[in-house]
Order: C-alpha cells, then structure tokens, then sequence
C-alpha cells in the first residue's frame, strides 16, 4: 500500500467512525480507483448469512470517499466534498467477504474547472460491489459536489 493509499485510509478511519465500525480495509485508493474490503464478520450479517445491506452501503460510499479524497484532496482548502444523493440495487445473493471498487464519473479536470469558475460543482461516483468469486453482488452511484468554502 502507497504512503497516499494509507493516508486516505487512515484519514477516513479517523473521520467516518463508520469506517472503523466495519473494519474496512482500503486495498487500492488512486484518483482512478479506489477499492475497499468488508471482511465476513458476523456481527455484520443479515438474516441469511451473508453481509447485511446497511454495512454493504456503508462500504461502497466509504469507497466513493475514497476516491473522491484521492481526486480533490488538494481542494480542500477551498471545497468541501459532499454527498448529493446515492443509488444502490443489490443484485445477487452476497456472502463472505465484499470488495467495492469505486470510479469517477467524470474527469477531476472538469470538475476542478467548475470549482475555478466559481461553481459547485457534482459529479457522479459508480460503484460496484463484488463478492469473492468476482460476481457482482450489488451496483452504486453517489453524487457528489464540492461545496465552495463560504
């Protein structure tokens, strides 16, 4: 893991309590990707076994603040990341560990251009979420803005 995987992992560990709930694991957090483990633990689990919905949520928008630290961190002098909305649809029976690999939406160039126009800007984030056996268990999309410091 790179000094800057480790940096936003352990940023977000000590910003979103969530985060460390969960027991999270960043596996992979670049401006283009950013992929995230929920190990099997059972005090996580839903009434069939698997990883319950709220905790598969919970890890796919931690993967989209993953990416989006990774993309703008270097506007947070300026800008706050926030969520807009989110989508999710659960696809598949989910069981044992999940990964969600998030991507951006949108190229970093054109939001920051956004932000120097003086707007705020919104961006999606997609993401999917995948069981052991690389089957896709679930898909998300988070838009996100960079609210301008007042």
């Amino acid at each position: 893991m790179s000094a800057d995987q480790q940096s936003v992992g352990a940023m977000l560990a000590a910003t979103v309590p969530m985060a460390r709930t969960l027991n999270l694991e960043f596996l992979e957090t670049t401006p283009e990707r950013a992929v995230l483990r929920l190990p099997d633990q059972p005090d996580f689990h839903n009434h069939v076994g698997g990883p319950h919905a709220g905790a598969m949520f919970t890890l796919a928008e931690s993967a989209s603040g993953a990416i989006v630290l990774a993309a703008f961190g270097d506007q947070l002098n300026r800008a706050v990341p926030l969520a807009v909305s989110a989508e999710i649809g659960y696809r598949k029976l989910a069981m044992g560990e999940v990964t969600a690999t998030a991507t951006l939406g949108r190229p970093i160039g054109e939001v920051v251009a956004e932000l120097d126009a003086g707007e705020r800007p919104e961006f999606p984030v997609n993401i999917a979420i995948r069981r052991a056996d690389g089957a896709v268990t679930g898909e998300m999309t988070i838009v996100w803005t960079l609210r301008p410091h007042s």
